[in-house]
């Protein structure tokens, strides 16, 4: 009996690999995802929750990036309402803080602009006597109040759920099944991965890598060997601590880097992310762990802006989680992640008729888009089907 044949294989359970799932089932494909553990074990459940457009982007003039999340933003809370919730999120502007009014002003009606002047991207300075209101937030000192609208959602329970739409369409999912090998012949693929202690092969046209963090470990193990893409490794960390905001989220600056920091509303406590540390990339990504220095980083930052947690920061944690993002190698002497820019590698094995895509990179909010992007670059390896879904029409609910 021969082995089993699938026009796509996709290696790695998070958002990325089911939303390639997705697309290529929509596109009349047959397919198989195969993930090392379970789904969303890994930066799909262990992110800062957001569906939003990228604010913080518009200071490196990526206007295509975000562009490209605000329409994707649209799209779920159309497809997926009961896991993308519009949420109120407040920028306050301290007289110390780097960003002045003026400039948050224009960023926010140019996110405005690049959002269509639609309800989700209208903005508004709060009234000072509104900022009493604000879940304790410090006014000392406190300038302006910006209130503008982003979504929130479970990051995991969403990659879940595209799965599940995966499959209703005719997509095949291994769990706890590691990708031991891959043989690349001249019209597709070869690949060999573990269940229940046994080794099973099957072959496909095309293979697709979205394994995250792990892409360059799955890379290494594909003959011929293929040349990885220089990447960066970077540690977000969160905490969640006690207490609750009731207003909204809230667009902190650290006061160490001024970096963007969230504080927002979550399964009944508060979760404050993220951070950005330098992750070596030959450790083992599975050993991510939160460090004790961006712990307090995260602390002093939410206390700086909340007074309550000034005196009571130790016995406010919860518990803490990190996860780890992918970033294009460093170049032009960028020694901060924060400013590097966040754009999507997709590298194939060959210019024509490609069988191996890697996904490098991504965003949460776009991977809908990225995955049609994957397809329609391996389009010409791939037979030809006729579509059977519209991946910007299909409902997403949670299994």
């Amino acid at each position: 009996m021969g082995n089993k044949y699938y026009d796509v294989i996709i290696i790695g359970g998070g958002i990325h690999g089911v939303g390639v799932a997705q697309a290529a089932t929509a596109a009349g494909h047959s397919a198989l995802l195969l993930e090392q553990d379970t789904l969303a074990c890994g930066t799909s459940s262990r992110s800062s929750k957001l569906i939003h457009g990228g604010l913080r982007y518009l200071e490196g003039m990526q206007l295509s990036l975000v562009r490209e999340c605000l329409r994707e933003r649209a799209l779920l809370l159309k497809n997926a309402p009961s896991l993308v919730k519009l949420q109120p999120f407040h920028i306050p502007i301290y007289q110390d803080t780097r960003r002045r009014p003026w400039l948050i002003r224009s960023g926010l009606l140019l996110y405005s602009l690049l959002g269509g002047f639609n309800r989700a991207s209208l903005f508004s300075s709060l009234n000072k006597d509104k900022w009493n209101d604000l879940d304790g937030l410090d006014t000392i000192g406190l300038e302006a109040v910006f209130r503008y609208y982003d979504a929130q959602t479970d990051d995991a329970a969403l990659t879940r759920a595209v799965m599940h739409s995966a499959q209703s369409l005719g997509a095949e999912l291994e769990t706890n099944a590691p990708f031991i090998a891959g043989e690349l012949h001249p019209d597709g693929a070869l690949l060999q991965y573990q269940k229940n202690g046994k080794v099973t092969a099957c072959e496909a046209r095309t293979v697709v890598n979205a394994a995250g963090p792990w892409a360059n470990h799955v890379l290494a193990k594909i003959t011929p060997q293929q040349p990885p893409h220089p990447i960066d490794l970077v540690q977000g960390t969160h905490i969640v601590i006690e207490g609750t905001l009731k207003k909204g989220i809230y667009y902190m600056e650290a006061a160490s880097d001024r970096r963007a920091v969230f504080a927002m509303p979550w399964q009944g406590k508060t979760l404050v992310g993220t951070t950005e540390t330098a992750f070596d990339s030959n450790t083992n990504p599975a050993s991510v762990a939160p460090l004790e220095e961006e712990v307090q980083y995260l602390m002093k930052t939410i206390a700086s802006y909340f007074p309550e947690y000034r005196n009571r920061q130790e016995t406010s944690i919860h518990s803490a989680f990190a996860g780890l993002r992918v970033l294009p190698g460093a170049i032009n002497n960028h020694n901060s992640p924060f400013a590097r820019p966040r754009e999507t590698i997709l590298q194939t094995d060959r210019h024509q008729s490609p069988r191996l895509l890697t996904i490098y990179g991504g965003k949460l909010t776009a991977y809908r888009a990225t995955a049609e992007k994957c397809i329609k670059q391996l389009h010409s390896s791939l037979p030809k089907r006729k579509a059977i879904a519209n991946t910007r029409k299909l409902t997403l609910q949670a299994p």
